[in-house]
């Protein structure tokens, strides 16, 4: 059974940084498309970023490019998202996601599996 569990949320002021940690457990295949989506009040879900390849290959919305870095760790069964400088328009609920590989759009109605999510809250 594949689950995943988000944690490293918190309110921070803008400019500052917060690292989101997603623990995979149950997965049973060497390849993993893993990625990080956020959801803000009234909004649909919307992806951040993307890891897949082994971290060779990285996706990152225009809306965080330059800010944030996804990352994973193998040997820790964890993917990672790096936010700094943030801002008040990335305040949301984060969410990681996985799938056995990454198709050409990144879209949530893809992936089957997904954490709880973890509350990020930026103020201003």
């Amino acid at each position: 059974q594949v689950q995943l569990v988000e944690s490293g949320g918190g309110s921070v002021q803008a400019g500052g940084s917060l690292r989101l940690s997603c623990k995979v457990s149950g997965w049973t295949s060497s390849s993993i498309c893993g990625a990080w989506f956020r959801q803000a009040p009234g909004k649909e879900r919307e992806v951040v970023a993307a890891i897949y390849s082994g971290g060779a290959g990285l996706y990152y919305s225009d809306a965080v490019k330059g800010r944030f870095t996804i990352s994973q760790d193998n040997a820790k069964n964890t993917l990672y998202l790096q936010m700094n400088s943030l801002k008040s328009e990335d305040t949301a609920m984060y969410y990681c996601a996985a799938e056995f590989f990454c198709l050409t759009t990144i879209s949530a109605n893809y992936f089957r599996y997904w954490g709880q999510g973890t509350q990020v809250t930026v103020s201003s």
